[in-house]
């Protein structure tokens, strides 16, 4: 074996090596991104469900509801003042 082979072999596992952990490095940041964003999702989707509540009470607070009225919601529900208790006398 020659020293230019010798050489040569040296430099292609350094180069090798190199690049293994460039790879390794990009895997662990690749994996690192993926969680922000699965927390940044799950954020997102919890504000979703604050804002929806908060829409409900802003209508039930105007009197006006989309979807049912407030009397169709707590129509027979005891303490929302839907529930009639009638005496027979």
């Amino acid at each position: 074996m020659s020293a230019n082979d010798a050489f040569f072999q040296r430099e292609r596992d350094r180069l090798a090596s190199e690049i293994t952990s460039g790879f390794e490095e990009l895997l662990s940041s690749s994996n690192l991104l993926n969680r922000k964003l699965e927390e940044v999702l799950g954020m997102t989707h919890e504000y979703g469900t604050i804002a929806a509540l908060w829409s409900n009470f802003h209508e039930l607070m105007r009197g006006t509801n989309t979807e049912t009225s407030v009397d169709e919601q707590t129509a027979g529900v005891p303490g929302t003042g839907g529930h009639v208790v009638t005496s027979k006398t």
